[in-house]
C-alpha cells in the first residue's frame, strides 16, 4: 500500500512505517497521503454492522529500532520512542482524524494543509504542539 510496510496489526491497530526496510527521503510524505487516502476510503460508505467505519491515525516521524523476532515464525518489527509517539498521536485522536506530531509536519508542511491543535499534555512526553492532517495542497 503505497509502497510502505505493514509492520502488524493488532485488534483494530494497524501500524506501517514509510522508509524501511529500504531507505526513502520522502517517507513522511507517502505516509501522510497514505493516510489521507484510507480516511478517504473509509469515509466513502463503509460500514460494519451497519455502523459507520470511523479511524483514528497518528503519525510521528523519526528513529525506530527494527529487527526480526523469534526462533520458529519470525516476524519484523519496530520499537522506540518514535512508535510510541505515533501510538499517542493516534489515542488522542477523535473520529476520522490524522494527528500528527511537528515532527511530521515540519517534514510535509509544505506539501499539505494542516489545522493546529495546539500545546497538548502528551502521556510521558509532557507538552508538544500538535496538528491535524486535512488535506493536501
Amino acid at each position: 500500500f503505497h509502497g510502505l510496510e505493514k509492520i502488524k496489526t493488532i485488534g483494530d491497530s494497524y501500524m506501517l512505517v514509510g522508509g524501511l526496510p529500504t531507505p526513502r527521503a520522502d517517507h513522511a510524505e507517502v505516509v501522510a497521503q497514505m493516510a489521507l487516502d484510507m480516511r478517504e476510503v473509509l469515509a466513502n460508505g463503509m460500514t460494519v454492522l451497519d455502523e459507520p467505519i470511523r479511524v483514528r491515525i497518528g503519525l510521528h516521524t523519526g528513529a525506530v529500532v527494527a529487527g526480526v523476532i523469534g526462533t520458529k515464525k519470525f516476524i519484523y518489527d519496530l520499537w522506540g520512542d518514535t512508535v510510541n509517539t505515533a501510538s499517542r498521536m493516534e489515542a488522542m485522536g477523535f473520529a476520522n482524524s490524522i494527528q500528527v506530531t511537528s515532527a511530521t509536519y515540519d517534514r510535509v508542511r509544505h506539501l499539505y494543509e494542516f489545522e493546529e491543535r495546539g500545546l497538548m499534555q502528551v502521556k510521558g512526553k509532557g507538552e508538544m504542539p500538535i496538528y491535524l492532517l486535512v488535506g493536501k495542497k
